[in-house]
């Protein structure tokens, strides 16, 4: 479970770079960046509220448009739609969220929801 808390962690660092040209970029998918739960939460937080700055700042036409970046593997030049990258960045995110829900819930049978209407309907968030 921690190895997968990081690693979505670690490629949403190398995808906001791809995106933005800033900031740390790991460079291996495998890396953990933070041994220590606190840690890798604190940086979650960070990173998460970089992500929602980083949408948050983008327009319809940015949406529409190309970005170009250089894969890490296999340094290569790849230019592509930023709408679908996207897409990808936040399924990646889903999967490997959706991974670690499950062995929460093998573990403790109280494993937190994940249903997005509910969380809406009991916080009232993104319903206006």
């Amino acid at each position: 479970m921690h190895g997968t808390l990081n690693h979505i962690l670690v490629a949403d660092r190398i995808w906001m770079r791809r995106f933005t040209g800033e900031g740390e970029t790991p460079n291996r998918l495998d890396a953990i960046l933070f041994e220590s739960f606190a840690e890798l939460r604190a940086a979650r937080e960070k990173e998460d509220a970089r992500i929602v700055a980083y949408i948050d700042r983008l327009s319809d036409a940015d949406f529409m448009g190309r970005f170009r970046y250089r894969t890490i593997t296999n340094p290569t030049d790849i230019e592509q739609p930023l709408a679908p990258a996207l897409m990808h960045f936040f399924n990646h995110q889903t999967h490997h969220r959706g991974q670690v829900h499950c062995l929460l819930t093998g573990l403790s049978r109280e494993a937190p929801s994940l249903d997005l209407m509910l969380f809406q309907r009991q916080t009232g968030i993104g319903l206006t």
